[in-house]
């Protein structure tokens, strides 16, 4: 399979959201709306990527950076691109980035159902944390689902 990946941006959003809308284990918030993903784009300029084959958006992932670790959010890739290497590829160039940051290590948010996810990154190589649980504040008006 040939495709291209390059760095995402905004003008991917309404591309990459549909992708993300209809992948299993991407959950989807306030936090993906176009303004939220433009401003997190630019604050990690030429750090999260899509694929394409030809003119079709075939896969995704977001990756940023606190100056300490590194985060991957959303990786997908549709269904029928899946099991060719194109999500290990997506999160290669990522790391890549983190790297050449010299940011040393990466995490990411998987959903404890999310048994494929799990599967995914574990034989890439990622270690579960048993030692950390995620606790979180919401700091809007109240949470709510991403209507994007």
């Amino acid at each position: 399979m040939r495709c291209i990946i390059k760095p995402m941006t905004l003008g991917d959003y309404d591309e990459v959201l549909r992708l993300w809308q209809n992948a299993e284990g991407v959950g989807l918030n306030e936090s993906d709306t176009r303004t939220a993903i433009a401003s997190y784009l630019k604050r990690n300029r030429g750090m999260s990527f899509v694929a394409r084959h030809g003119r079709e958006l075939i896969g995704a992932v977001l990756c940023g950076h606190d100056g300490r670790r590194g985060y991957l959010h959303h990786l997908a890739v549709l269904p029928k691109y899946r099991r060719k290497g194109l999500g290990t590829k997506l999160v290669n160039r990522c790391l890549a980035e983190l790297k050449r940051l010299r940011v040393l290590k990466c995490n990411i948010f998987l959903y404890t159902h999310n048994r494929h996810g799990e599967r995914f990154w574990r034989a890439n190589g990622w270690e579960k944390r048993g030692d950390l649980c995620l606790v979180q504040k919401h700091l809007g008006s109240s949470p709510a689902k991403c209507g994007c």
